[in-house]
């Protein structure tokens, strides 16, 4: 680790124009310690090739991310740089808080390399690039080789209903569950996958701005991880499970199932052997098709920084090709650029599951509705107690998913106005 750290440094430390005595302030919010000694490592190169120049580095827990950085940008306390998750962009690019990276991206070499899809994302609001992707999230299954030969399961899940059966058989074993279930934050990317998958359909709206997700189909799919939760094929503390716990749960042989990007892959390669446990693509509904939310992080420059053209020398630091390759093996995410898909990193069976489930016809990556600029507020707020409130059976999966509709359609509509 420390080697790879120290050569990315050594690359990105060539000679630049000096910038004296200025401090750039960045903002890390999907954070763990991992990536936070990796992020130092790349800033370390940034900061030798900038004499004279500090940056600043302020890293929020995910769990409290939304509210604690909410809170400084209402204080005035904003950054250079920010950790762009994309069910933000909207909030902040909306509020005209970030900078325009157009103009940047039209005279940087780099750009050119881009996949089609990092440059799509980085436009979703507005058609504008707000953010540049660092990497992608694509859900995929994991699975228990050992526990689903215990329970008598043959091979993975290719449909809900072999899904519903397999963590069913699991969950007969002592001490055993068949699925990790995230119930706490960031948990709302389960019920919209499932909810899409059941419906065939990726349509969070109507052609009027009336959200689908009170459509009885969509209604199914929440009913599948209510029922999961209610007949123990689901640990009974996983109602507040977040990311870490449910990627303990899997790796330490709890539950034998988890849908996770494959930042989840670098914490299981390392307690499992790679015979251990499979990845597959995630199962499909009763209309042939799966879902699995794609989702995306990048940076971003807000728009009051004092010193935008080094932000920008910053954020193409990260995002080049060297210090890109060097986060994504930290963080797990897909690649932006077109050449990285042939580096040896992405080459293990696990990660073939991903190119694999990208390369299925029948396999429609679901982007959430994340250009609504309340959707960060529905999505870390509201969708986490309302759905915990469905597992314990305080709600039932229509008066969820009624909620839920009622919300979306609000934001929808107010959206159309502005």
């Amino acid at each position: 680790m420390k080697r790879l750290l120290v050569t990315t440094a050594l690359c990105l430390g060539a000679a630049a124009p000096a910038m004296a005595d200025t401090t750039l302030k960045l903002v890390e919010v999907i954070t763990s310690p991992e990536r936070t000694e990796t992020l130092k490592g790349i800033v370390a190169g940034f900061e030798a090739a900038n004499p004279g120049t500090h940056v600043e580095i302020t890293s929020l827990p995910w769990g409290q991310a939304f509210e604690k950085f909410a809170t400084m940008v209402s204080a005035g306390d904003t950054p250079d740089v920010l950790e762009m998750p994309d069910r933000w962009l909207a909030l902040y690019a909306g509020s005209k808080r970030l900078e325009n990276l157009e103009p940047y991206l039209a005279k940087w070499d780099e750009a050119k390399g881009l996949n089609d899809r990092a440059l799509e994302m980085g436009r979703y609001y507005g058609h504008t690039a707000y953010m540049l992707p660092y990497g992608f999230y694509l859900r995929a299954l994991f699975y228990n080789k050992a526990l689903f030969a215990q329970a008598g399961v043959a091979e993975p899940p290719k449909t809900v209903d072999e899904f519903v059966a397999a963590a069913a058989k699991v969950s007969k074993l002592p001490g055993k569950s068949g699925y990790c279930l995230r119930g706490g934050p960031g948990g709302l990317n389960g019920w919209m996958m499932f909810g899409a998958t059941m419906a065939g359909s990726d349509q969070f709206f109507t052609p009027d701005g009336t959200s689908t997700l009170a459509d009885p189909d969509w209604v199914k799919g929440s009913a599948v991880l209510v029922d999961l939760y209610k007949s123990g094929a689901a640990p009974k503390d996983s109602v507040n499970w977040g990311f870490n716990e449910i990627v303990s749960g899997f790796y330490s042989g709890t539950c034998a199932m988890l849908d996770q990007d494959p930042d989840a892959l670098i914490a299981i390669a390392e307690r499992m052997k790679p015979e251990e446990f499979g990845v597959t693509t995630m199962p499909k509904g009763p209309k042939g098709g799966a879902y699995p939310t794609l989702g995306y992080a990048g940076w971003s420059m807000f728009s009051n920084s004092k010193n935008k053209d080094l932000s920008w020398k910053l954020i193409a630091t990260l995002d080049g090709p060297q210090g890109n390759l060097a986060w994504n093996k930290r963080t797990g995410a897909l690649p932006i650029y077109k050449a990285a898909e042939q580096d040896p990193f992405y080459a293990s069976p696990q990660f073939k599951g991903w190119f694999a489930e990208l390369g299925d016809k029948d396999v429609h990556p679901l982007v959430m509705p994340t250009y609504l600029p309340g959707f960060a507020y529905f999505a870390d707020s509201i969708a986490v107690k309302s759905s915990q409130q469905a597992l314990l059976g305080q709600i039932t999966p229509e008066q969820l998913n009624t909620q839920w509709a009622a919300a979306l359609t609000k934001d929808k509509k107010k959206a159309a106005k502005e």
